[in-house]
């Protein structure tokens, strides 16, 4: 029996329309899951060579970061051609051959469409910046200087400075959230929205199983250019852009999340039905993610999930702060549908971030696979691998170039990841890797860790099969998410099937009672304590208890 067939049961029926909701969707970095041929970039043939992987851990899905034509500026990012792939990442028949054998596998596949900004050199801006009057002329934002020369007002670039670039052809400034080369496009242009929504609908047409959308809050900006209030500092909550940006000194009310937005969703939501493919959305806000959240996935009509930051903040996610979190859900996104993660290419590794022990390690990842809503995992997450130390020469990431040494960039969340450890580039590559394959991962490489049954590899492998074995995970309610001490507890619960979610999230041992009612214990496989002699849970530093509702 091959890997496809004996985790088909486990996943999601492609005849259902709600595949996605509870779906476990593993995030592929392309630069730097494997390498096919030497040349010490990953690609689309090398990410097919890997998928058995993937495959065996039992997620439902991939996401695959962006592979579009490119200059490279932000990796990727920066799109130049939506409707082809960079030569670098191979041809759009290597993807064809990366679908067909996800799909094979059993894997759904999400691709990451970057649709708030394009590169200026795709040829839409090329042309929009030749003059006022080209039948591009108004697909970006362009704005007027103010009197004096200086730009139209006070938004800024997330990358540092002002969100605002001077061209001299146009005698205008345009907008851009991100780096000078990605300039924004103007949704309030519907020629925009439509090629937009021809893009989505070249890649279903294609195969692919949904989107994760980059930036989702980003795609329509205030029309009128109002000057974003200053945000008082005791409310500053760095999440987006890290502290040393005063990027997180404005609130943004004007350049991002604005009302119309939800008009493009709606467009965009509506031809997706017509492939039975899901979205999720990245929800870039500081101050307000979580009812962004709620708004944006709150309806049949809507995106169908969405993360925002709170658990892929610096804060460590104590047992009172997710309490705290999901009581804001609770109030603000009840209707909607979260995906949450601890890590991903944009943010340092949680094991480092955190500063987890394995123990620890394992806590959280059966805590996410417990947890109501969609999950996604990044690459190498499933190693514990901790953020590499990239030296300053190394440094690809232009953002971290800009602040260093206060904020050093992304590149130690995206160095190559681990298959065995026979050399120094960890299999990845038989060429020079693109930024440096770190030595401490290399001890945790997958054929290294495959060995062991005990490693948190094969932890992973029981967690996810763990949540695909109980409706009552996948698609449950979820009680009131309550904090006593440093353990944190909830109830799923589903057609009959009730389950008690309680996890020590401490390196102290935990006191717990057990409700009432008649209880048996499940999970041992991942660790969960059962109701001592006392009737109640004594638990270990770092463990959960997980318990089932006898059937009356």
């Amino acid at each position: 029996m091959n890997v496809a067939d004996s985790l088909e049961s486990t996943r999601a029926s492609d005849g259902q329309t709600d595949w996605w909701r509870g779906a476990v969707i593993y995030q592929i970095y392309p630069r730097s899951f494997q390498d096919s041929n030497g040349d010490g970039i990953g690609d689309l043939l090398g990410i097919a060579q890997r998928l058995p992987h993937v495959a065996s851990l039992g997620v439902d899905a991939i996401w695959i970061s962006p592979f579009f034509t490119s200059p490279m500026k932000d990796f990727g990012y920066d799109v130049s051609d939506y409707c082809d792939v960079d030569p670098m990442f191979g041809s759009l028949a290597d993807f064809d051959i990366l679908i067909s054998t996800a799909h094979r596998l059993g894997l759904k596949v999400f691709i990451d469409l970057v649709l708030s900004h394009t590169s200026d050199e795709h040829p839409w801006f090329k042309l929009s910046r030749t003059s006022r009057d080209n039948d591009k002329a108004n697909w970006y934002v362009w704005a007027d200087p103010k009197p004096d020369g200086t730009p139209p007002n006070n938004w800024l670039s997330i990358f540092g400075g002002s969100a605002w670039q001077w061209d001299g052809t146009r005698m205008q400034y345009y907008m851009h959230n991100f780096l000078t080369e990605q300039p924004d496009l103007n949704f309030h242009e519907p020629a925009v929205q439509e090629a937009l929504l021809n893009i989505a609908r070249f890649w279903l047409g294609r195969g692919v199983d949904g989107f994760r959308l980059d930036t989702i809050n980003f795609y329509v900006h205030d029309k009128h250019l109002r000057d974003n209030p200053p945000l008082d500092p005791a409310l500053r909550n760095p999440i987006t852009a890290p502290a040393v940006n005063p990027y997180t000194w404005q609130d943004h009310l004007y350049d991002k999340t604005q009302p119309e937005n939800l008009l493009f969703l709606r467009k965009l939501r509506a031809l997706m039905n017509e492939y039975n493919a899901a979205a999720v959305g990245e929800v870039g806000e500081d101050q307000r993610g979580l009812e962004v959240l709620g708004e944006y996935t709150g309806g049949d009509d809507m995106i169908h999930m969405s993360y925002a930051f709170e658990l892929l903040s610096d804060k460590m996610p104590t047992a009172p702060y997710i309490a705290e979190v999901f009581h804001k859900v609770e109030a603000v996104a009840a209707q909607g549908w979260a995906c949450w993660a601890f890590s991903n290419h944009d943010v340092p590794r949680h094991i480092s971030r955190w500063h987890l022990t394995d123990a620890g390690a394992r806590c959280f990842n059966t805590l996410m696979m417990c947890l109501r809503g969609s999950c996604c995992l990044y690459q190498g997450e499933e190693l514990a691998l901790p953020e590499a130390d990239v030296a300053f020469e190394d440094l690809q990431d232009p953002y971290g170039k800009r602040f260093w040494p206060a904020f050093k960039g992304r590149d130690g969340c995206r160095t190559p990841m681990v298959w065995e450890p026979s050399n120094q580039n960890g299999g990845f590559s038989a060429g020079h890797p693109w930024l440096p394959v770190s030595h401490e991962h290399l001890n945790r490489a997958v054929s290294t860790l495959e060995q062991d049954p005990s490693t948190i590899l094969h932890h992973y492998r029981r967690a996810i099969a763990f949540r695909h074995a109980h409706r009552a995970l996948l698609k449950g309610t979820q009680t009131r998410v309550e904090a006593r001490g440093n353990v944190l507890c909830f109830v799923r619960e589903h057609e009959g099937e009730t389950i008690f979610c309680a996890f020590n999230l401490s390196g102290d041992p935990g006191l717990l009672d057990v409700p009432e009612g008649q209880w048996h214990q499940i999970g041992i496989e991942l660790g969960s304590a059962g109701p001592a002699p006392d009737g109640r849970l004594h638990l270990g530093p770092w463990q959960p208890a997980l318990l089932m509702r006898a059937a009356e």
